[in-house]
């Protein structure tokens, strides 16, 4: 029994490594993500505006989904961080692409219209989900 909790034990750093690793990028996407967006998503979320809960948070698990696939696929550390720079990338350029098409989108998620940040969530999480299946190999 010891013999077992040693060995998974033994993984604890590398878990820790690549949590430390995920963390960070969530947080560095977080914060450039409101720098790209027009309208402040943290303080409408604080006003209670949903539709800019439920636009961040797409993208938030929009860049999640690839980032655990990088996790699940690298080869090591720096190979995770490389691959979680490229889907940080591809989000980003997500909401630009989204933002040119419908112009008025960050308007309407500050003005509190929901389809507006439904329909922003849903392009970042199928975008994500197929930046994900891409990192597979």
């Amino acid at each position: 029994m010891l013999d077992t909790l040693y060995a998974s034990a033994q993984g604890l750093p590398a878990f820790a490594a690549y949590f430390g690793l995920a963390a960070a990028a969530l947080l560095l996407f977080a914060r450039i993500y409101s720098w790209l967006t027009p309208h402040h998503e943290l303080a409408l979320i604080r006003e209670g505006n949903s539709a800019a809960a439920i636009a961040f948070g797409g993208a938030l698990i929009g860049f999640a989904l690839p980032l655990s696939s990088a996790i699940k696929n690298s080869l090591s550390l720096p190979d995770c961080a490389l691959w979680a720079l490229v889907a940080l990338l591809v989000q980003l350029l997500t909401f630009v692409c989204v933002r040119l098409t419908l112009r008025q989108l960050p308007a309407r998620i500050s003005n509190g219209d929901v389809a507006a940040g439904v329909f922003m969530a849903s392009v970042a999480i199928a975008v994500g989900l197929l930046n994900a299946a891409s990192m597979t190999y």
